[in-house]
């Protein structure tokens, strides 16, 4: 590992801890100290301290159930996982436990941060969780979670990130309806913070469910498509193309991969050929394995009976 290699890498990982503390913020700072719960894990954490009268944390949950969650992961997706997803949730956790310490940050009456206006708590909220969140995701981590079991469940079955992370979020915000002490309205808030999150989470990263399509011209096209291929999971289509100015055949590579893996497949494309040429295009819709489902409106159990028949 060269000396930039190193700095980058540092680099990283600064931003990572960063981020991860602004993620703990809009928990610990603003949604906690109200009594307010969202989507995620971390509303599911929320629910179980409130339901628990505060004997267990939501950071103690919080890390536990991560915990389970990796290891069910790494046993079906392989060890691969990922370290920067174990990084940001220990950071996570650390981080959501140092802010919990400190009073003088929490959105309170007599306190720096206290928000009179109780609506804005979660806006303010979601939009911190969503840079935070962002971060993570761009610099190729995850904070675990919804995230985790999401990649377990879209692996094995049709079904989309986004269906996973919508019914998770709606199921998660309206468990606080099952506390005494809760009410509608307290579950109406959590849903303001979903929205908020999910809306500026598309301006930090183009959305963690947004797909990118890359258009790649390099010589070395073979040693990328393997990377591809055999490091990432991923399918790649070589194109024949001609350069019309030299009027040579060249191969170009057609590659469609998620927000998570953009940064990482970018970085190996440059120390492969700093001379590539890319060209890169978000994309909202794509579907096929690996990605959205193809909405035929028509069940492929159902299509599948109508051809016996």
């Amino acid at each position: 590992m060269t000396r930039h290699d190193r700095l980058h890498l540092v680099w990283e990982y600064v931003t990572l801890t960063i981020a991860c503390f602004i993620f703990a913020m809009a928990w610990e700072c603003f949604m906690i100290p109200n009594g307010m719960s969202a989507g995620g894990m971390m509303g599911l954490c929320t629910v179980i301290q409130y339901a628990t009268g505060g004997a267990i944390p939501a950071q103690y949950s919080y890390i536990a159930i991560n915990a389970v969650l990796i290891i069910v992961a790494v046993i079906a997706m392989g060890i691969g996982f990922g370290f920067k997803t174990i990084w940001c949730i220990l950071v996570s956790t650390l981080a959501m436990d140092l802010i919990g310490r400190t009073g003088a940050l929490h959105a309170i009456p007599g306190e720096f941060f206290f928000v009179e206006e109780r609506i804005l708590i979660p806006v303010i909220a979601g939009v911190l969780e969503a840079v935070g969140l962002g971060l993570v995701l761009r610099y190729g981590g995850s904070t675990g979670g919804t995230d985790i079991i999401a990649l377990m469940v879209n692996k094995y079955y049709p079904v989309s990130l986004s269906t996973v992370f919508l019914l998770s979020d709606v199921v998660i915000c309206s468990l606080l309806l099952a506390l005494p002490e809760k009410n509608f309205s307290d579950m109406c808030y959590g849903l303001v913070e979903v929205v908020i999150f999910s809306l500026v989470i598309d301006i930090v990263v183009g959305g963690k469910r947004t797909s990118y399509q890359l258009l790649v011209f390099s010589d070395k096209y073979d040693q990328i498509a393997d990377h591809i291929i055999h490091k990432m999971d991923r399918g790649v289509t070589v194109l024949k193309a001609q350069g019309w100015f030299t009027k040579q055949d060249r191969n170009v590579l057609l590659i469609l991969i998620n927000q998570a893996q953009l940064s990482g497949l970018s970085r190996v494309i440059k120390e492969l050929d700093p001379r590539a040429f890319m060209s890169i295009s978000p994309t909202h819709n794509v579907y096929g394995e690996g990605f959205e489902e193809i909405k035929t409106g028509v069940h492929l159990s159902k299509k599948k009976k109508d051809d016996i028949a």
